[in-house]
């Protein structure tokens, strides 16, 4: 159903920039428009009903994969371009309506062409704004990562966790639109700040589970003196996230799926625990089920009660299930601060939570929210840069 609904939306917006497009460009192109469309989204709809129907694997998938993406993007530059146009079509209808009917009659076809050259330079205007956007954002998300470096305070911190230096690591989106040399740099910038503990909180992969081997590869090696730990988020599921699991503990990088490991510093115990993702439920998009989704009972059974609980949870949006498993830190992704936010001041997180980056406190627990470290769907952020945390823990 839900494919349903998407397609008969790109058809609707196709349908309404077919119209625009039959106002700018050369009367000689016509005929040809809805063939070039049709053939820039077949690619994409193909490529969907395959992933749909849990196709995977053929010769020709990694060439539908690129012709589908490209797709996408057509119909990010859609949206862009129908917006500029409604504007442009509003200021054009406000510039006139100061003309009297009459004078408006009268000038029929002067008034029909100087609509059209207002549309086509606001066309113009489209185009130019969606590369300038496609520049600065590409910059911002393959630019180097911002480090945030965070001292978070527990009264209740056992002596032994004093100073604990934790890498938080999120969304790396390892695939398509991030390279092995991109991860390579993510990890440099890790190691150069020697955490003790390096957690990943999920999307480690784009969709397919063989994406994995290029994050595997660039932080191959490096072994913080307390371990690796990480949780899978939604995208980990899009696929069978067994061959995840199996090459996350090969590598010695611990999965945790509602779950918990006893990590020992000094003569303290740090409990790190993992939820797992609602996705687990419902992967590929269909009812296969891969796990119970997040269980903080089972997280939480067993633990010594002197132990200081992290949690692990890829979505803030389950924040309340870390806290039912007692965790005094939860760690989060998911969000990617909004990776694209074009109203200064305000995150496109916002439509799906209001957890949308950064600290935040319920009583004495707090949650941190990466903005993660790679992209999806676009390779572009704006005003919301790329992320490691640094979360150092303090007693007092």
């Amino acid at each position: 159903m839900s494919f349903l609904i998407a397609l008969v939306l790109i058809l609707l917006v196709q349908w309404f920039h077919l119209r625009l497009l039959r106002l700018e460009v050369p009367k000689r192109a016509l005929p040809w428009l809805p063939w070039i469309l049709l053939g820039l989204h077949m690619p994409l709809i193909l490529f969907a009903v395959m992933r749909a129907a849990g196709v995977s694997g053929p010769g020709t998938l990694p060439l539908l994969r690129s012709l589908a993406r490209a797709g996408f993007y057509f119909q990010a530059f859609t949206i862009l371009h129908l917006l500029i146009a409604m504007l442009a079509e509003g200021g054009w209808r406000l510039s006139r309506l100061g003309r009297s009917a009459d004078r408006e009659a009268e000038e029929d076809t002067p008034e029909d062409s100087g609509r059209r050259a207002f549309l086509r330079t606001a066309a113009l205007a489209s185009t130019g704004a969606a590369l300038a956007v496609g520049v600065v954002g590409a910059r911002q998300a393959y630019g180097d990562p911002e480090v945030t470096r965070k001292t978070l305070p527990f009264s209740d911190l056992p002596p032994g966790l004093d100073g604990l230096r934790i890498a938080h690591l999120s969304d790396l989106h390892a695939g398509p639109l991030v390279n092995p040399g991109t991860l390579r740099r993510w990890r440099d910038l890790t190691e150069r700040e020697q955490p003790e503990l390096v957690l990943f909180t999920g999307d480690l992969v784009d969709s397919r589970p063989e994406e994995l081997a290029s994050l595997l590869e660039a932080f191959d090696g490096f072994r913080p003196p307390l371990g690796r730990f990480a949780v899978l988020g939604n995208h980990d599921f899009f696929d069978d996230p067994r061959p995840i699991w199996r090459d996350l503990e090969a590598a010695g990088i611990t999965c945790l799926e509602n779950k918990a490991a006893l990590v020992q510093r000094g003569d303290s115990t740090l409990a790190v625990l993992g939820l797992q993702d609602p996705m687990a439920r419902n992967g590929r998009f269909r009812r296969l089920v891969f796990g119970p989704g997040p269980r903080p009972s089972e997280a939480a059974k067993d633990l010594p009660a002197e132990a200081f609980r992290i949690c692990m949870n890829h979505r803030p949006s389950e924040w309340e299930q870390a806290l039912a498993a007692g965790a005094r830190l939860t760690l989060s992704g998911h969000t990617h601060g909004g990776q694209i936010n074009p109203i200064p001041g305000w995150s496109s997180a916002n439509l799906i939570g209001p957890r949308t980056a950064g600290l935040y406190r319920e009583g004495d627990d707090l949650l941190y929210v990466s903005r993660g470290l790679g992209v999806v769907g676009l390779p572009v952020r704006i005003a919301a840069a790329p992320e490691i945390a640094i979360l150092t823990l303090k007693r007092g």
